[in-house]
């Protein structure tokens, strides 16, 4: 499996720190939500939900990925629901998240992409929150992280398109530095978005 041998060396691929853009929305978060990180590789995220005070369910492909996510967990004592899934085939549950986040999850190709889109709106309760960062198109061109495909990028259309059912908080596209381990490092090309599903 790809991302088990990515995934395979002591040091984590992408950090152990949280995502910046994801760190900068905490003050949206309460504590006792229930959050889900959507393929979370090897935790950085979702153990910073956890440190937060959320109920964090952790998804990923990689079971070398979930080893070390449970690790970082019980190294920054914080308990994680680490479960291997694959995202498609997975049994998503409907309406039982506060927060779903989605940080670089742009291995799935459009048609992937619309299921996990759907998929996760539909995970959130009434009023819940999504938060989602991945690259623009022009990322290929940096070449400072993520895959070659162009067609696996997102545009503010796309993402107004394929959110238009929740309200959009939060869109915006930069380009800014990143460093977040030897996996996602320097200029990038980025789009953030948090959106909330209606309350009724």
């Amino acid at each position: 499996m790809r991302w088990d041998e990515r995934y395979a060396g002591e040091d984590y691929l992408f950090g152990t720190e949280p995502n910046a853009f994801l760190k900068s929305q905490a003050y949206r978060l309460e504590p006792g939500q229930r959050a889900l990180a959507v393929a979370d590789g090897e935790g950085r995220n979702g153990v910073f939900l956890a440190e937060t005070g959320l109920a964090v369910t952790s998804i990923d492909a990689s079971e070398r990925g979930l080893a070390k996510a449970r690790a970082l967990a019980a190294a920054r004592g914080v308990a994680l629901d680490a479960r291997l899934a694959d995202v498609i085939n997975w049994d998503w549950p409907q309406a039982d998240f506060d927060v779903a986040v989605a940080i670089f999850i742009q291995f799935a190709d459009p048609s992937m992409r619309a299921i996990l889109f759907d998929r996760m709106q539909a995970a959130l309760r009434p009023g819940g929150l999504l938060i989602l960062q991945g690259y623009r198109p022009e990322q290929v061109d940096y070449g400072t992280g993520g895959p070659p495909q162009r067609e696996n990028m997102y545009t503010r259309a796309l993402l107004e398109e394929a959110f238009a059912d929740l309200d959009i908080l939060h869109l915006e596209e930069h380009d800014s530095e990143i460093f977040e381990g030897s996996g996602h490092g320097g200029r990038s090309a980025l789009i953030d978005l948090v959106a909330r599903r209606s309350s009724v």
